[in-house]
């Protein structure tokens, strides 16, 4: 191969778009699909991964902007988050902050109205080793189709 088609096909090779192939767990990684080419397994770009961490692995189908460093895919690190038309985007406003997850759950935090929203298919559990302190400015409301059920050492309803 001479060295300007050399050049070309590394040039090339530096940022390309495509989908996710495959997802493997342990260790995290990705293959992508860029035009005809499958790649070797590689990273993808999580937002954290230090001492504070999110899981949050991406789904097949799902595209990605794949980085590779001199232009060999094998070193490529695949950047996820880029809506397309197969997968669209879950908002469509200013100040809202939402997580859709793929059973249905919602979790969204509207900035501009100041509505912290989470809808649940499923049950829902808070666990903390101290107190926990719900304060209101107005009215509380809980709502039950069933029982309403307060286990506590002491009551007080001052």
């Amino acid at each position: 191969m001479n060295d300007l088609a050399t050049l070309a096909r590394l040039l090339e090779n530096l940022i390309r778009f495509g989908t996710i192939a495959a997802v493997q767990m342990t260790p995290p990684r990705v293959k992508v699909l860029t035009g005809t080419l499958t790649t070797a397994w590689l990273p993808w770009l999580n937002p954290r991964a230090g001492a504070d961490r999110e899981w949050n692995p991406p789904t097949a189908g799902e595209q990605v902007l794949l980085l590779s460093p001199s232009g060999q895919l094998a070193n490529g690190v695949a950047i996820t988050g880029l809506f397309s038309e197969h997968i669209p985007a879950n908002g469509d406003r200013d100040g809202l902050h939402r997580t859709t997850y793929r059973d249905g759950a919602v979790i969204e935090y509207d900035s501009i109205a100041k509505h912290l929203r989470a809808t649940l298919p499923g049950t829902a559990e808070v666990t903390t080793a101290g107190d926990i302190t719900l304060t209101s400015g107005a009215n509380i409301t809980v709502t039950a189709a069933g029982n309403f059920k307060v286990t506590a050492a002491r009551v007080d309803l001052n």
